[in-house]
């Protein structure tokens, strides 16, 4: 099963870009509520290049790292990539002043798919508050 989600706001889409692949921008805005943190944010941007996240709570109890290899890229329009046995892809929409960006990733067995679909948006709306104030 695919989920998608999607996030729409008022910044021109190279700036949506930037603070998508930036391992600095990465590292404040990847993680789904407050009392949790992203850190060690690696990217390297090519197909066949891989990217890590190290996501953990805030108070050191739980982390895990995010992890896969990136299979498509067309500048400020795709990244597609694989995690695991698993596949997502990144969509950017938009013009100088407004930007779409949707994310679509195959579901996983162990959590509800409204559990998943309610984590990735989380982590999405961070994103674009964090393209919003920067």
């Amino acid at each position: 099963m695919k989920i998608s989600v999607s996030v729409e706001f008022n910044a021109p889409l190279a700036e949506a870009w930037d603070a998508y692949v930036s391992p600095d921008a990465i590292n404040q805005w990847n993680f789904a509520s407050d009392d949790w943190q992203c850190r060690d944010a690696r990217v390297d941007l090519r197909v066949g290049g891989s990217f890590s996240s190290h996501m953990e709570a805030k108070d050191g109890s739980f982390g895990f790292d995010f992890e896969g290899t990136y299979t498509n890229i067309i500048e400020h329009e795709l990244i597609e990539y694989s995690f695991g046995d698993r596949l997502a892809k990144v969509m950017f929409e938009g013009n100088d002043e407004n930007s779409t960006v949707t994310v679509e990733f195959d579901a996983e067995d162990e959590n509800s798919a409204d559990m998943q679909r309610e984590g990735w948006q989380a982590i999405l709306n961070n994103y674009a508050k964090y393209v919003l104030t920067h």
